[in-house]
């Protein structure tokens, strides 16, 4: 299959297909008699990994630990376990950082006088001290 096809299947940009195989997430392809890229199965499974761990927020290195690892399967998945483990981690945390943004927005939208910009109490927290609002 072409290029195009497999980032179809995959929902993957053309673009980001190429940097996968530049970086060596994904094996470089055969060529064709035209000079085209020609993927096989083993890509297109690969590249479906790599989407659905990226579209579950694991980095690109840990992304390349999967991998290694999964291309190893007689292996204990201890590795796999911790690499999940820290994500999840890295998880909990970002859900924190952000339940903390919500409750410090609401908390200014529960200031909120309703009167004008210049009043305002959000404007007057996201402006730099000392410059003029």
């Amino acid at each position: 299959m072409k290029i195009g096809e497999m980032a179809s299947a995959t929902a993957t940009n053309i673009e980001t297909v190429r940097h996968y195989e530049k970086i060596g997430l994904l094996p470089l392809p055969a060529r064709d008699a035209a000079n085209y890229r020609s993927y096989g199965q083993e890509h297109l499974a690969r590249l479906s990994f790599i989407r659905r761990a990226r579209d579950l927020g694991f980095t690109l290195d840990q992304v390349r630990e999967l991998l290694g690892l999964a291309d190893h399967r007689d292996q204990s998945c201890a590795a796999v376990d911790a690499i999940a483990t820290v994500h999840l981690t890295e998880i909990d945390r970002k859900i924190a950082d952000l339940q903390s943004l919500r409750g410090e927005l609401s908390r200014f939208l529960g200031d909120c006088r309703r009167g004008t910009v210049a009043d305002c109490l959000i404007i007057e927290t996201l402006a730099p001290a000392g410059l003029p609002r």
